[in-house]
């Protein structure tokens, strides 16, 4: 279905729902029998027949809202095991057949399945390939618990139709399952978020919103994180399925692992910022609460023969799934691997050959040296690149962040002088944004530039300005309004030569090993030239700069996932002595690391999408640097769980598995949360984007 399809389409399930079942606070009373035949008489369950995963998909997310279990994903999947023509397809599109979907015991029984009550059969699945039978519900005995309406254990009858699944054909069956009740168990969580929102909105604690409240904002980003990032996942999974992907199984798997934790975590979080209000039954929040957990506790009874995901990682050739950026895109990415696998991976070599291809600018109008080529192209350039660590990092940045911001605010003269250089490869820049006062917080620099004739004199310091004792210009934002309110509104932006006097530079080193410097600026002398953009319009090239950081932002989960990939080599290579077999707490952890990276590969997909559509992007980008800045931290921590001190050596040791970039990324890994901003600015950025307030 169309986007605008799917929406209406959804709306309607949550009319049909608020009429016949209420809200989630009436689980416990609500008749699930008549919401099946409402459900039947809208075509819910004949959404098999079509193969419109989507459509299914939609139904369940409004259904967990309200937490209930109608289930809409079993009928989808029965429909599509049992055959979807027919006497018995049309019975369970009607209701006349309520179908439930289960794992075969082998003893004759269903045991904690949801609607059992008001089921009249149940299709159980064969785990290794065999018959799938279809079986009559002889008696029923409901198991109070957690679930609400409770669980159910069920007797069957002898067999009324079966169908013969492969292998493959089994897993397909069981990973819409458990895509369904993850599905269901996002939506639930995300619901009790939303509510979480508005109640710090307005409930005030110590005379202000708890919203404002920094431990609150940090929460309620954190869950934002996370449901936005499932929601991604699920429509990748959808897409994959609807495109007939051959790693539909694996990316359908990963969006259901992945909420596994996810779900708990938002809900959870959003109890915690509910606190006494949200705990008690008058409340929607308990029952979604148990609709979570539920659901998310029902996976473990729906296995997959071919395993979780880091047992399809460890196992089978497979990496994460690519992200499909369109033909023009892949086009692209083909020749770009090419290319990378025949040049030599030296800076001397690689820059030139790149800059003689026109790769650096391609991006920008034919007149300025470009070929307006596609966001897609460039963001394939940075992905490929980095992945295979190619040291044309610096041309890349020159390129996305002061060559855009130049064409857009610089003169005719600036354009003439940089452009060609950037185009070249052969400009060497730092950023001189961050100050002993204006770490994050931009908006309260203080080094300041004042106007003398037709010249500029600036006065200040500016601390972690990388590679600012290699580089020939640095992009420097400095105040020219003191008085400006809102402060932000003060600050221009000026490109100066690093041999001007009055510059002084003092090394450090970090703990990636890289130099950063703090450099000093006494009455140093620009003449007006040097500027870029309006007086005290720095604010506006800053920002029209993040573009470019958004695409350069896929680069940290592409090195993350060349460092998987070097990962899963040395697994392969010695599985039992590494992550020893199935069900073992090091391929756990392997696969939350996969999950995780492909939750971050997507929002930063996201990120991009949004600024191409002209959308600035105001969530997208922050939460995908928060992950994957405190992904790369778990990332390193848990390689050198998982591979010992191996995986501590530097790529000066021969064999040393990833060549030392495992060590390398645990230490740089520091700088991905602190650097642009640290985590917690960007998390207060995401609740204040969500409308708490400050």
């Amino acid at each position: 279905m169309r986007a605008a399809e799917l929406a209406a389409f959804g709306a309607s399930v949550a009319g049909v729902t608020a009429r016949r079942w209420g809200r989630a606070a009436d689980a416990a009373a609500a008749d699930l029998a008549a919401l099946w035949a409402d459900g039947a008489a809208q075509g819910w369950f004949g959404l098999g027949g079509e193969d419109a995963l989507d459509a299914a998909l939609a139904a369940i997310r409004e259904l967990g809202r309200v937490a209930c279990p109608l289930p809409v994903m079993d009928g989808f999947v029965a429909m599509r095991v049992l055959g979807r023509e027919g006497r018995l397809a049309e019975q369970i599109a009607t209701g006349q057949v309520r179908v439930l979907v289960a794992a075969d015991s082998g003893t004759g029984e269903a045991a904690y399945v949801d609607g059992g009550t008001a089921a009249t059969h149940v299709l159980t699945l064969p785990g290794g390939g065999g018959p799938a039978r279809l079986r009559p519900v002889t008696a029923c005995r409901e198991v109070a618990g957690l679930a609400v309406p409770p669980w159910s254990m069920l007797e069957l009858g002898p067999e009324q139709a079966r169908a013969e699944l492969d292998a493959a054909a089994a897993d397909q069956a069981m990973v819409l399952l458990r895509l369904g009740l993850a599905a269901r168990a996002m939506a639930a969580a995300g619901r009790a978020h939303e509510m979480a929102i508005e109640h710090a909105k307005t409930r005030r604690q110590f005379g202000k919103p708890i919203g404002s409240f920094g431990a609150v904002q940090q929460r309620t980003a954190s869950c934002q994180i996370d449901v936005s990032a499932a929601g991604h996942l699920l429509g990748r999974a959808v897409d994959a399925w609807l495109a007939g992907r051959p790693d539909w199984l694996l990316q359908a798997e990963i969006a259901a692992e992945f909420i596994a934790g996810a779900a708990r975590r938002v809900h959870l979080g959003a109890q915690h910022t509910l606190a006494a209000m949200g705990y008690f039954e008058e409340h929607d929040a308990p029952w979604l609460f148990r609709r979570v957990h539920a659901d998310i506790a029902r996976l473990n009874a729906l296995p997959l023969r071919a395993g979780e995901v880091a047992d399809i990682l460890v196992e089978t050739p497979a990496s994460l799934p690519a992200f499909d950026l369109g033909p023009v895109g892949e086009s692209f990415r083909a020749e770009v691997r090419e290319f990378l696998a025949v040049t030599p991976h030296e800076a001397d070599v690689m820059v030139p050959a790149m800059a003689e291809r026109g790769w650096f600018g391609f991006g920008w109008p034919a007149e300025y040296g470009g070929r307006n080529a596609s966001l897609a192209e460039q963001v394939v350039l940075n992905e490929e690149v980095m992945y295979a660590r190619a040291p044309v990092t610096i041309q890349i940045g020159s390129v996305m962040l002061l060559g855009h911001s130049i064409l857009r605010h610089g003169t005719a003269a600036q354009k003439a002088a940089f452009l060609p250089l950037i185009r070249a490869g052969k400009l060497r820049f730092c950023l001189g944004y961050s100050e002993p006062e204006a770490g994050s917080d931009l908006a309260s620099l203080r080094t300041k530039a004042e106007r003398d004739g037709d010249d500029w004199v600036i006065n200040g310091q500016k601390l972690w300005t990388t590679g600012a004792h290699l580089a020939s210009h640095v992009w420097l934002a400095a105040r020219t309004d003191p008085d400006a309110a809102p402060p932000h509104a003060g600050i221009t932006v000026f490109l100066v030569p690093m041999d001007t006097p009055g510059i002084t530079i003092q090394q450090h080193r970090a703990l990636s090993g890289e130099i950063s410097c703090t450099v000093f600026y006494d009455d140093v002398r620009v003449p007006d030239s040097a500027r870029v953009g309006e007086v005290n319009g720095g604010w506006k090239v800053i920002t029209d700069a993040l573009a470019g950081e958004r695409v350069l932002m896929g680069g940290i989960a592409a090195s993350l996932h060349r460092q998987l990939d070097d990962l899963l080599q040395a697994v392969r290579a010695d599985p039992a002595g590494t992550v020893g077999p199935r069900g073992s707490a090091a391929r756990a952890r392997l696969g939350e690391l996969a999950v995780t990276l492909q939750a971050n590969r997507a929002l930063v997909a996201a990120a991009i999408g949004a600024t191409a559509a002209g959308g600035g992007a105001r969530l997208e980008a922050p939460m995908a640097g928060v992950l994957g800045g405190e992904l790369a931290e778990a990332f390193g921590e848990a390689v050198l769980d998982i591979l010992g001190p191996r995986a501590a050596l530097s790529g000066e040791v021969p064999g040393t598995p990833g060549g030392g970039a495992f060590e390398y990324g645990l230490r740089l890994s520091v700088m991905y949360v602190v650097g642009g901003g640290t985590n917690d600015i960007q998390r207060g950025l995401i609740a204040r984007g969500l409308g708490l307030p400050r």
